[in-house]
């Protein structure tokens, strides 16, 4: 299979519209990341992201939508407190973990009775959904367990020869996939932190709950309700440990055990000043880490590194994603200084 690299103009967006329609796989541009886009009611559609991704099918997907009116086609009993929640983040990273109708097929919903909805508010992908009026089902278009893809090359490299289009637009302008909240009663529980932070929901709903499952690694029979929770994610080839530190313990370290075939993760220079060693900076702040972090890892692969040490962000507001996509991508591995 030839794969098309498309650009952004709407006969561009219309020729993905229609791919979609034919039950096509085709690679969408959000503010998250990029995602591998099918219509979401289509069983064979589904199958075919998953053979493109080889994701796990237990893996469940998140329904992309354009409308707030779509919302009740695909889900029922829908509280209050979510109504609140499109209100004031949609259209934006933000995923809501609903009851499905019987119209959304099992391989869509990783066969639970819930469904994760989210309306994008990248302007490309609202028109790809519009065109092809369909619920689009998502996931990030990088092979599984890879660094998420922030750019249409990103999506090529992994994705070249398996699904016949992507769209171009432009680099991610937020870096990190959304965040993925369930409904408790009168609570929110955070499945997987994004660009949408505990903090702002708070505004929402008094009592947010962080899932155990975001910090901690889950056991492999675990049925989870959000993607990004179970399977190890968005792991370059090379071996990669957090370095929970401050900037002179970090260099300490890093002075020990630097050698030709690692590279460091850092917030700035400053991290290996004096140091002869590959760094790669991933940003000063929280937000510019969520940008940059998937680029950077990818990078690692790109410049032939084994092994990888990367500060640690911030483990509040967005910096609680990005510490949530490199504790996956280390595999756990923390060295706490």
């Amino acid at each position: 299979m030839e794969t098309k690299l498309l650009t952004n103009d709407d006969n561009s967006l219309i020729e993905a519209a229609e791919l979609l329609k034919a039950g096509k796989v085709v690679g969408i541009p959000t503010e998250t990341v990029y995602g591998l886009g099918a219509n979401a009611l289509d069983v064979n559609a589904v199958a075919d992201i998953f053979k493109a991704k080889g994701r796990p099918q237990d893996n469940p997907l998140i329904v992309h939508i354009a409308d707030i009116k779509t919302l009740e086609t695909l889900a029922f009993d829908v509280p209050d407190l979510a109504y609140k929640c499109a209100e004031a983040f949609w259209p934006g990273p933000l995923t809501m973990i609903l009851k499905k109708r019987k119209i959304i097929p099992d391989v869509t919903s990783g066969g639970l009775d819930t469904v994760g909805i989210r309306m994008p508010s990248n302007r490309y992908a609202r028109k790809i959904i519009e065109y092809s009026g369909l619920p689009i089902a998502a996931p990030s278009a990088n092979l599984s367990g890879s660094p998420s893809p922030t750019t249409a090359m990103h999506v090529f490299n992994d994705m070249n020869g398996r699904i016949p289009a992507i769209v171009d637009g432009g680099m991610s302008a937020v870096g990190v996939e959304s965040t993925v909240i369930a409904f408790d009663n009168d609570s929110i529980r955070i499945l997987r932190p994004g660009f949408v932070s505990r903090e702002d929901l708070l505004d929402i709903c008094k009592n947010v709950i962080i899932d155990k499952g975001v910090l901690e690694q889950l056991s492999p029979d675990t049925v989870v309700r959000s993607p990004g929770m179970k399977y190890k994610h968005y792991s370059p080839k090379a071996d990669v440990t957090i370095i929970d530190a401050d900037t002179d313990k970090f260099r300490e370290f890093i002075k020990e055990k630097a050698d030709r075939d690692t590279v460091c993760l850092v917030f700035d220079e400053n991290d290996v000043k004096g140091i002869d060693i590959k760094n790669i900076n991933y940003g000063k702040d929280s937000k510019e880490q969520a940008r940059l972090l998937f680029d950077a890892l990818r990078h690692i692969d790109e410049i032939g590194a084994k092994k990888a040490y990367a500060r640690c962000p911030e483990k509040s507001g967005v910096g609680l994603a990005v510490y949530n996509r490199l504790l996956r991508a280390a595999g756990f591995q923390v060295i706490k200084l």
